[in-house]
């Protein structure tokens, strides 16, 4: 593949993750896209792999957000900011304290997002509690997979 063809996959991915965070913009599917564009452009055993295993991982995370109770959303403080907050700590955990990162991003982005929207720590963790509880669960599990899928990817285009 051409490095333009690579930036465009890596957009996309980039592209579907931001996606996770907005409602309504199906991440997962451009994430999956993306993968399945990059394996049939460069076809190779490596490629074929990380196809397959992130359909199980989008197919594992569908499954985890399907069991997960559902909850009402209405009056639990979830907005655009907050989410834009807990998706940068996450992808920023991610690559610091590699994989393990993203859960402690997440709560943490949300944490702040939270602590400065209320100014107090009480108030701030009593909300991102809410907050987990309502949905921050769901979305974090369908974001965790989309960058648990893009790190197998940047990995296999790096060292593969």
């Amino acid at each position: 593949m051409s490095v333009w063809e690579v930036l465009i996959v890596a957009l996309v991915l980039l592209l579907g993750i931001v996606g996770v965070l907005v409602p309504g913009v199906p991440g997962p599917w451009l994430v999956w896209a993306a993968i399945l564009w990059w394996a049939l452009q460069s076809p190779r055993p490596l490629s074929w792999g990380v196809l397959v295993g992130s359909t199980v991982v989008l197919l594992l995370s569908n499954l985890v957000r399907w069991l997960l109770p559902k909850r009402r959303v209405r009056g639990s403080g979830v907005n655009r900011r907050m989410m834009v907050w807990a998706g940068s700590g996450a992808v920023l955990g991610f690559f610091l304290v590699p994989v393990v990162g993203a859960f402690p991003g997440y709560v943490g982005g949300m944490y702040l997002a939270e602590r400065r929207r209320l100014g107090s720590h009480g108030d701030a963790a009593a909300s991102t509690r809410t907050v987990m509880r309502a949905r921050g669960a769901s979305i974090f599990v369908e974001l965790f997979s989309c960058l648990l899928i893009a790190g197998a990817w940047a990995g296999a285009e790096v060292w593969g």
